[in-house]
């Protein structure tokens, strides 16, 4: 067969464009489609907001009635509300990336985006993206109503709020990343366990009571997870005036390491699941 016959008979195979410019139109792009989605659903937008604002309600409420105590902790200014919003900004963006991919799953879309030009890890930096641009929607309307019902001003945490959103969205995507791993390798069997993983680190993390508070032995595990030394931190702030460097980096240190471990662990599942072939079965 000539090399003539050979071009006509064979068909080129197309390769993804890549490079930076490339990557960015199709994170872009997927961003894109997520705005879509919560734009034509005013349902969607109201729930952002919904759950936030109840949890600070009941919890700055406690607060109010707490204040009128002789109990100096509880006249702290603002301390379970500033735990609220914190801990809102961890679960929420947790929420904004497991709850995109998972509705991936249940669209029986994944397997489309996957054998897409899309990579993995563009896939992934869309979805941290999108749980940040989510929790702005509701957060801010949150923070505002708690400056103006409960006269608590979350910026009164400073530049070190900054830090503190920073390193709370960092444990959320870690969280996520192995939540969404999870799914891939149990399929949606796994739903209620994914669900739940966040709230594995609530009664470890102190959100709302000091690290003090638990055994000697289960401190030792709340300092190896990065949000105890936030809400150490905030408390600091909050009753003592002072922040100990020392809890930022140890928080900085320790959302590096769970991150590469959550993306790790998704890709290795996301590799399982295509050797298996499960992916295209992936969906409700």
């Amino acid at each position: 067969m000539s090399a003539h016959r050979l071009d006509e008979t064979v068909s080129p195979i197309l390769l993804a464009p890549t490079g930076v410019r490339s990557s960015v139109r199709r994170i872009g792009a997927l961003l894109r489609r997520y705005i879509y989605l919560l734009r034509s659903s005013s349902v969607r937008l109201v729930e952002l907001i919904y759950w936030p604002f109840l949890q600070m309600l009941t919890w700055g409420f406690l607060q109010k009635f707490l204040a009128s105590t002789n109990n100096p902790y509880a006249k702290g200014a603002g301390v379970l509300i500033g735990a609220v919003l914190l801990w809102d900004i961890l679960f929420r963006s947790n929420l904004g990336f497991f709850t995109t991919f998972i509705e991936e799953m249940w669209s029986r879309n994944l397997g489309n985006l996957l054998i897409s030009p899309l990579r993995p890890h563009e896939l992934v930096m869309a979805l941290c993206i999108w749980s940040v641009m989510r929790l702005s929607v509701g957060m801010i309307p949150v923070a505002l109503a708690a400056f103006l019902i409960f006269e608590f001003n979350l910026l009164n945490l400073g530049l070190w709020l900054v830090v503190f959103f920073a390193m709370l969205v960092l444990t959320s995507w870690s969280l996520g990343l192995i939540a969404a791993g999870v799914m891939l390798r149990y399929g949606l069997g796994a739903e209620e366990l994914a669900w739940s993983l966040a709230f594995l680190l609530l009664p470890l993390t102190c959100v709302y009571y000091p690290l003090s508070a638990l055994p000697g032995w289960l401190q030792y595990v709340a300092l190896a997870l990065p949000p105890t030394h936030v809400f150490e931190g905030m408390r600091a702030i909050l009753l003592e005036h002072r922040f100990d460097p020392g809890d930022l980096w140890w928080a900085f240190g320790l959302n590096v390491f769970y991150l590469a471990v959550g993306y790790g662990v998704f890709r290795w599942l996301l590799s399982r699941a295509r050797d298996n072939g499960s992916l295209l079965q992936l969906g409700e």
